[in-house]
């Protein structure tokens, strides 16, 4: 099992971008991000959007990045315009990349449907949550980073 890295990996090789232009890992220094990785047929998955949308629209505002990583499952996932819908209909206000040859999630070493990871204002990842629940928390951390990288 590879472990999570512990500094933000690349987002390169993402192939294609909804809601935004590309950024790079280098880019989002000095802002703390949350990672969401997702798939459009996931139900688990489809559970969390709601919170991640939530938080994305209520800690933007304060410095919070979201970026969506939509690595398919399956392979008529795979389409960008079938994202896009996706992204339409769940309305994420965030960049979504998707990473249909797996080079994101193989960069975080990632094996889980959703998976969030959740890095400082220096680029360190602070704490992962795999699976559903949990929301509580992730929130309670998305507030300390947020404090932490205003002082």
């Amino acid at each position: 099992m590879t472990e999570p890295s512990s500094q933000l990996p690349s987002l390169s090789g993402g192939t294609g971008w909804i809601n935004g232009d590309p950024v790079t890992s280098e880019s989002l220094r000095g802002k703390v991000v949350l990672i969401d990785f997702w798939t459009r047929d996931c139900i688990n998955c489809q559970h969390t959007l709601p919170h991640v949308r939530e938080w994305a629209t209520k800690y933007q505002p304060q410095g919070l990045v979201v970026i969506g990583v939509h690595t398919p499952e399956y392979p008529w996932e795979k389409p960008l315009s079938s994202v896009k819908n996706a992204v339409k209909k769940w309305q994420l206000p965030y960049r979504v990349v998707t990473d249909n040859n797996y080079q994101i999630w193989n960069a975080f070493g990632n094996q889980y449907w959703p998976a969030h990871y959740y890095f400082d204002a220096k680029g360190q990842l602070r704490y992962t949550a795999f699976g559903e629940g949990d929301y509580e928390q992730q929130e309670k951390v998305i507030q300390q980073l947020l404090k932490e990288a205003r002082s």
